[in-house]
């Protein structure tokens, strides 16, 4: 199983690391190729930025559900979900999703990889 150290050191894809708070805390240079921002635009902004707007209130919903549970369901595995880049691209990529709780609080990892069109 992964952790959120090797989510972190990876170099190859796109990461972005997420708090509690549903907030970018740093993204990688691939993360920036792949969306269009720069890590200091995205510093501090929701994670929700690079997700589709139609649906925000879905991840909402499941990011809520696991701060009140703390029974991940996504976590661990790679799933494909739409994402959407600074200038409103949308497309599917791969996530797999790490989560870790520190000192009573979640703290999430994320590799993010462009499926191609078929």
């Amino acid at each position: 199983m992964a952790r959120l150290a090797d989510i972190e050191a990876e170099d190859q894809l796109p990461v972005v690391m997420v708090n509690s708070h549903g907030l970018i805390t740093r993204v990688n240079r691939e993360f920036e190729r792949l969306f269009g921002w720069t890590s200091a635009e995205v510093f501090g902004k929701p994670l929700t930025i690079i997700i589709p707007p139609s649906l925000r209130e879905a991840h909402q919903a499941g990011f809520s559900r696991l701060l009140v549970t703390n029974q991940p369901r996504l976590l661990n595995q790679p799933i494909r979900l739409k994402a959407v880049n600074k200038a409103g691209r949308e497309f599917i990529a791969e996530h797999f999703i790490v989560g870790e709780r520190h000192g009573g609080e979640w703290f999430f990892g994320a590799t993010i990889r462009e499926v191609p069109p078929r």
